[in-house]
């Protein structure tokens, strides 16, 4: 299951905007290191096509597509040379799949910025600054490591030796790893050294009325833009408010913010598409379930994901897109009518197809 960790600053909005994602209510207290040990929780999204499926195939059960959250605590300035138990945060970083960052454009007076005053783009910098400097000390270890086998002549080992240094020299200058021009071989010595700024990166502009009135977000907006980075614009306080409203009252209340997809849908938009997921889709009489998987998984793997019997005794896989099932009343009218087409082991599951295994039990 793939892992989004959110990182910031202290006092950035992180813990109310995972409590917002996960409808949890993990402390969110206006002080640092309120959030010592990471959270852990889920992100369920409601996923409307699941729901009319369930509708069609009468099924009893419902489980929408999820990811899993991790609030990682506050990173400050030295963190990676262990200030503010910096090096345990820098350990679970290391942890998730990819970061929202999370960026405070909001002034409430009661919750103290740790470096003083709103500033955006110093905020952004202090983090990946200290990320950067922990990669440095990884790459430099791999360095001294790899340099011996190097001087003897060893043809892989000078190869991986003329990365690195030119790897430890872009982090110098003070670029996350993810931005180095890199060959296929070269990404796979880069995938061993685990690097944290090697992780994709959804930048979070938290703002409230006089972040958005004073367009405080823009400076964090174009920092993603320059970086070919995801961006999300919320207001987490005011969208952990809505969680025990009414669907319809919450969007009308967050339609007046600004805000037309619900918190949950745009990060988990932004994760499918960071993270290169899609969702397939299943129903029986029990149970009609969203499955969140990479983008080029075979009917094969797929199966294997619902349980591994069905992928052992693979025989076909029954599939019809969503958009062409909803025009029967049912999966059985719909193979009546020839618009469900069998697929074996090699098709390639895509967005929004119901898929029928079948096998030998």
């Amino acid at each position: 299951m793939k892992k989004a960790g959110i990182v910031g600053l202290p006092n950035s909005g992180k813990s109310t905007l995972f409590n917002a994602l996960t409808n949890q209510n993990v402390p969110a207290e206006k002080y640092p290191f309120c959030t010592i040990d990471p959270n852990i929780g889920v992100l369920i999204v409601e996923d409307e096509r699941l729901t009319k499926l369930a509708q069609m195939e009468k099924s009893e059960q419902l489980v929408y597509p999820f990811v899993n959250i991790v609030d990682i605590a506050g990173l400050v300035k030295g963190a990676s040379k262990g200030e503010g138990l910096g090096n345990q945060f820098l350990d679970h970083i290391s942890k998730v799949d990819m970061i929202f960052h999370v960026v405070r454009c909001f002034k409430i007076t009661d919750v103290s910025h740790p470096m003083g005053n709103i500033d955006p783009q110093r905020d952004i910098e202090v983090v990946e600054i200290e990320l950067i400097l922990k990669d440095l000390e990884t790459v430099q270890k791999r360095i001294e490591k790899i340099s011996k086998q190097a001087k003897s002549g060893d043809t892989e080992a000078r190869n991986e030796l003329s990365l690195l240094e030119r790897l430890k020299t872009h982090l110098e200058l003070g670029n996350l790893s993810l931005t180095l021009s890199r060959n296929e071989n070269e990404q796979k010595i880069i995938d061993t050294l685990f690097l944290l700024t090697e992780k994709p990166v959804i930048y979070v502009a938290n703002v409230d009325e006089w972040g958005m009135e004073d367009r405080v977000y823009e400076q964090v907006e174009k920092i993603a833009q320059k970086r070919n980075a995801g961006f999300i614009l919320v207001n987490a306080e005011v969208e952990y408010e809505v969680k025990d409203m009414t669907k319809e009252d919450a969007k009308d209340f967050l339609m007046a913010y600004g805000f037309e997809k619900s918190l949950k849908n745009r990060f988990f938009d932004e994760i499918k598409k960071t993270l290169s997921l899609i969702c397939f889709l299943t129903a029986t009489k029990n149970e009609a379930r969203s499955w969140v998987i990479e983008e080029g998984t075979s009917a094969y793997d797929a199966a294997g994901m619902i349980h591994s019997d069905i992928q052992k005794g693979f025989i076909k896989a029954e599939v019809i897109p969503f958009d062409e099932l909803i025009k029967f009343p049912s999966l059985k009218d719909a193979r009546e009518a020839g618009a469900v087409k069998a697929h074996g082991k090699e098709y390639i599951i895509k967005e929004g197809d119901v898929v029928h295994f079948l096998f030998h039990g």
